[in-house]
């Protein structure tokens, strides 16, 4: 079956290296989760907010580990009372899970996007 997985994180900058890092965090978090191998990856759309200018997160989730999966990066709309610096991926898999059993990742300030899907 094909999944979207959905998950976001907050950057406490818009510093390449941290847009990275919390890129790979985001992405690992979001596999282990829901047990799905880098080979079950089939796509992964990433927006940023207007404020993250610095670098793309598809860099991030390339180096050695997803380089073969089609990748695209897009610009989130600028929402006035919107949260800044945020990284946000949707990832679709193959995977047996059923909707129902998916585990969307939304860490760090980004965890008050979707407050109902944090773990507690």
């Amino acid at each position: 079956m094909i999944r979207a997985i959905r998950g976001a994180t907050q950057v406490d900058a818009d510093d390449p290296a941290l847009v990275v890092a919390a890129t790979k965090e985001l992405m690992a978090e979001l596999l282990d989760r829901n047990g799905v191998d880098s080979e079950d990856v089939i796509s992964l759309l990433f927006t940023t907010t207007p404020d993250l200018r610095s670098t793309f997160p598809a860099a991030a989730a390339r180096g050695g580990w997803l380089d073969d999966v089609p990748m695209m990066c897009a610009t989130e709309i600028a929402v006035p009372t919107g949260l800044a610096r945020v990284v946000r991926v949707m990832a679709h898999v193959e995977t047996p899970l059923p909707r129902s059993e998916i585990r969307h990742v939304y860490l760090h300030g980004a965890s008050a996007l979707r407050p109902d899907l944090v773990p507690g």
